[in-house]
């Protein structure tokens, strides 16, 4: 499959099993990550280990899901740049909550992907900034922002 030199990825070849096995480990990954900085936010403007699980609810619900979805119903569909909010659902949830919501999304994902025969793996959309993107290459770009944001516990 080809990437976007552009967006520093050469051709490879994806294990879709390892790919889904991986996807489907971050939200353990995140959870002992959360769990193991302080509550609150490492720096001023950065946020707390809460508002990154909800914005990693909100991409999961908001970018992946839909675009899987139309990556199954429509004819090479075209995305533009996103980066989601927080997600605002239950204001009062608690981080071991919002880890559980999280979870949830990110099963859904990976189940999804189990669940695409090698035609629903080739199917193509333009992402505006990555261009042609596939399931495995749009879904490499869902680990990446994964890890991303797992690095952020990291320099807590």
């Amino acid at each position: 499959m080809a990437f976007d030199d552009n967006a520093g990825m050469r051709e490879r070849t994806v294990d879709r099993d390892g790919l889904v096995a991986s996807l489907a480990g971050v939200p353990g990954r995140l959870a002992t990550a959360a769990r193991g900085v302080p509550a609150e936010a490492p720096a001023p403007g950065e946020w707390t280990p809460a508002q990154v699980v909800r914005h990693l609810i909100a991409v999961e619900r908001g970018v992946w899901h839909p675009r899987l979805a139309q990556l199954a119903a429509e004819d090479h569909p075209r995305w533009p740049w996103v980066e989601p909010e927080p997600w605002p659902g239950e204001p009062d949830a608690t981080l071991d909550r919002l880890l559980e919501v999280y979870a949830d999304a990110r099963a859904s994902t990976a189940a999804t992907l189990a669940a695409r025969d090698d035609a629903g793996w080739a199917r193509t959309g333009t992402h505006a900034t990555f261009g042609e993107l596939d399931v495995s290459a749009l879904m490499l770009r869902a680990k990446d922002h994964d890890e991303e944001h797992l690095a952020s516990f990291a320099r807590s």
